[in-house]
């Protein structure tokens, strides 16, 4: 069974006072994962010894990063590079955020590279994918995500990509106003499974997890991680609440 994952983006929040406060108020919880299920904390680079150390209490719990270079090392001023992750013991690190790709200009090219260095560096990349309001009006969402797919994922080998993680993101229904059913989410959950099946066969397409990072909330997470091809959840806001991604990290299938 593939894994299912609740992952938290703490995105740029919380002092490491805070921070710690969070971490041990979901670890009180005392949440019993199955095997087949994860918590994963993407939390700022800062903090991620400091979290990682509460999180390691907790079987299942893991820390990632929110980004790294598309470079090993080299004159790039206040980057953080996949070794530097994987010699912390970091073993997972998210690529391709929209937010990224908006505001720093992240190409699937140079995305592509940063897949690569993770691996080479045994991190585990949380890919993300989605697409704009204007995209999504003019009904070319489906292309568009295959686009980014193949761009910068495809060049990997069957097995790179057995396991492998995707989060989805519809970028025009987040903070928007507008709302994505969960059955939007399982139709682009279900066209991605599908692309990476047509490329790689239906056994590494059914081994990927998926995860839907729309905002979910505590009030929807078990209504959208019930969908067959939706594997939990890339959770922003609402993971800086104890309550809340308790809540998420217990819809889980």
């Amino acid at each position: 069974m593939r894994k299912q994952i609740a992952a938290a983006n703490w995105k740029m929040n919380l002092t490491l006072v805070e921070g710690e406060q969070l971490i041990n108020d979901i670890v009180e919880a005392n949440i019993e994962l199955q095997p087949n299920q994860q918590a994963i904390f993407a939390v700022p680079f800062p903090y991620l010894l400091s979290i990682k150390k509460i999180a390691d209490k907790v079987a299942n719990f893991k820390i990632a990063a929110q980004n790294c270079n598309n470079h090993k090392s080299g004159a790039y001023t206040g980057e953080v590079s996949a070794p530097m992750l994987q010699h912390l013991g970091i073993e997972y690190v998210i690529i391709g955020h929209s937010e990224r790709r908006e505001y720093y200009h992240e190409s699937n090219e140079m995305l592509a590279q940063k897949v690569n260095i993770a691996l080479e560096n045994k991190v585990a990349p949380i890919f993300c994918c989605g697409e704009s309001l204007s995209i999504r009006e003019a009904n070319t969402q489906n292309d568009h995500i295959e686009q980014q797919l193949k761009e910068s994922l495809f060049h990997l080998t069957a097995a790179q990509m057995n396991g492998f993680i995707i989060a989805y993101e519809p970028i025009w229904a987040i903070g928007t106003g507008r709302t994505a059913t969960s059955e939007q989410a399982q139709d682009m959950h279900q066209h991605i499974r599908t692309v990476i099946a047509n490329q790689y066969g239906t056994s590494v397409a059914a081994s990927v997890s998926i995860l839907y990072g729309g905002s979910v909330k505590a009030n929807n997470a078990v209504d959208i991680f019930s969908k067959p091809d939706v594997d939990g959840g890339l959770v922003g806001g609402a993971s800086l609440i104890p309550a809340e991604f308790i809540a998420i990290i217990k819809s889980l299938k």
